[in-house]
């Protein structure tokens, strides 16, 4: 069967460092009935891990409640595709505080690509941040192979967080991130001659470095590029 090889994927995600105030306005008039949607709204970031928030402070009407869920729909839909790498963007909060409607031209297609827009237009000016996964490292080696084992974990950007002397090994506990884990075992089992073993679980996300980030950016967009081609 045909298969396809590829370099392994890291599921990077993106957030943002601080709070724009903005406003967007989505008019579009055709032959017929024409499209009028204006929303003001905060974008912010949310506590880490709390993901996507959406509120409504609109008071007095400035938009007919039956909009309100259409302009949440349409942020939801675009933290799915972030600014910088086009990966997901978590800890984000965003709050509906005024906006504007008409009569005739306003619908809940409107206000959804207003939504849409808004996000395209503020997300940038929000101090867009790459986020890398960080792993949690358990690592047992026999207690000759200790100082070889934490310089690799330290090369590899690495946070050594804890050693444990057992009856046959030491346990190094650590915080690496997953990129720089590929290929991990290989390098293990030769500078402990077999004797290494390792488990890693999904601890959280932390900002990238710049360098770091730069590249997976630039990948990024090359790959997304490359997919517009075809």
């Amino acid at each position: 069967m045909d298969v396809t090889v590829g370099q392994p994927q890291v599921a990077y995600r993106e957030t943002i460092t601080r709070a724009v105030n903005d406003a967007y306005t989505h008019k579009k008039q055709t032959g017929g009935s024409g499209q009028y949607a204006k929303i003001e709204y905060t974008i912010e970031p949310n506590e880490p891990g709390a993901g996507f928030l959406f509120e409504s402070a609109i008071v007095g009407g400035s938009i007919p409640k039956e909009f309100v869920p259409a302009v949440e729909k349409g942020f939801e839909l675009s933290v799915e595709r972030g600014p910088l790498a086009f990966y997901p963007v978590i800890d984000v909060k965003v709050t509906l505080t005024d906006g504007g409607f008409h009569a005739v031209d306003s619908s809940a297609i409107a206000f959804e690509v207003a939504a849409k827009a808004a996000y395209r237009q503020t997300m940038p000016k929000a101090g867009p941040q790459l986020l890398e996964p960080i792993m949690k490292v358990d690592v047992f080696v026999p207690d000759a192979h200790v100082g070889d084992t934490i310089g690799d974990l330290n090369r590899r950007r690495g946070m050594i967080k804890n050693q444990e002397a057992g009856p046959t090994a030491v346990r190094v506990k650590a915080d690496v991130p997953l990129s720089e884990m590929f290929g991990y075992i290989g390098d293990l089992r030769t500078m402990t001659s077999g004797r290494g073993q390792y488990s890693m679980e999904f601890s959280h996300y932390a900002p990238c470095p710049r360098n770091v980030g730069e590249k997976v950016i630039a990948d990024a967009i090359a790959r997304d590029e490359a997919r517009r081609k075809k």
